[in-house]
């Protein structure tokens, strides 16, 4: 293999680890040894673990960002449910891997951190622009409540998204309304009982 070649094949090996195991879990050795090759070959290609688990962790953001690209060619609400769809279909489908990427947020890695917040940002920023779409002014509050809202969404997904007894489309359903739920709570509303 080309050097190329094998970073390739070391950082998907270590993508396809996420899939039974948490990404500190994840040692050079373990990988080393999968590839056939010397543990000192995979510090030269990424420096350290943590080097190597970012690289990892990029890896598995940047394939979650892709399959949860927003469709340009649709109007702003169907592109929204679209994504979500989508979004709840790559869970499914890679929900220990999308589980490593949310715990990894909480990681002593900053370099870990600062790859999962771009992706946070990234959402959100797919969220504020389909708003926008409808019409929905940018604010600071709407800031918080994407964010919020992405957060919230982590969780939903890590629990309901491979939950046999929550159909995929109810899934995606409960996460629009929330999204929605989050535009809805910018305007305030009379308080009980004060009429105003």
């Amino acid at each position: 293999m080309s050097p190329d070649e094998r970073k390739q094949q070391l950082v998907a090996l270590g993508v396809a680890a996420l899939a039974d195991r948490p990404l500190e879990a994840v040692t050079v050795e373990d990988l080393a040894a999968q590839a056939g090759v010397s543990p000192g070959l995979v510090h030269y290609h990424f420096g350290s673990r943590q080097g190597l688990h970012s690289e990892i962790v990029r890896t598995a953001r940047d394939a979650m960002l892709h399959a949860t690209e927003p469709r340009a060619d649709l109007p702003p609400r169907e592109r929204l449910r679209d994504t979500l769809d989508r979004f709840v279909v790559f869970v499914a489908a890679h929900d220990a891997t999308f589980y490593s990427l949310v715990r990894g947020a909480a990681s002593g890695d900053e370099r870990v951190r600062a790859t999962i917040q771009h992706a946070r940002d990234v959402l959100a920023g797919h969220l504020r622009d389909a708003f926008q779409e409808i019409g929905v002014a940018p604010t600071p509050l709407l800031e918080v409540g994407l964010h919020a809202w992405i957060s919230f969404a982590e969780q939903a997904l890590v629990e309901a998204a491979t939950d046999p007894r929550v159909p995929p489309e109810e899934l995606a359903d409960f996460l629009e309304r929330s999204a929605l739920g989050v535009v809805a709570a910018l305007h305030s509303a009379p308080r009980p009982g004060t009429g105003s």
